[in-house]
């Protein structure tokens, strides 16, 4: 069952000028070390930021909060996957508000696409509860 679903559009050069302005403050505040690690790492940085940065206003979307109810932007990371598909690992409150909309008896599982065309990145956020395995 989908439990939410989140989008977000971003302007690529608004994040490129917000890290041109605050740099480290910025990517400090916004992005976890390894989701810095991945854009700093790749021809176009702030296409990189920009996407995490849609996704993480996506997911807080899909939560059912926005980022006004106590979320942290780093309680919501995008990760990728061996195969580079994007996930996403929630922690802190975050985590929280996830584990109080996911019903008994089923486990979440988020589904997070990114894509960019230059001056923009979007991504897609859905929760998905699935029943969880029973043993034995």
């Amino acid at each position: 069952m989908i439990l939410g679903i989140g989008s977000d559009l971003a302007n690529i050069e608004r994040i490129q000028g917000t890290l041109d302005r605050f740099g480290d403050r910025f990517r400090n505040r916004v992005f976890t070390p390894t989701e810095q690690s991945k854009a700093e790492r790749r021809k176009d940085v702030a296409g990189t930021y920009a996407k995490r940065w849609a996704a993480k206003e996506a997911c807080s979307k899909a939560l059912g909060t926005g980022l006004a109810m106590g979320i942290s932007w780093i309680d919501m990371a995008v990760e990728n996957l061996p195969s580079g598909q994007p996930t996403m690992t929630l922690t802190g409150w975050a985590a929280e508000r996830l584990a109080e909309m996911t019903p008994a008896g089923h486990t979440a599982h988020i589904h997070v696409t990114l894509t960019d065309d230059h001056p923009w990145a979007q991504a897609f956020v859905v929760i998905e509860a699935r029943p969880t395995p029973q043993l034995g």
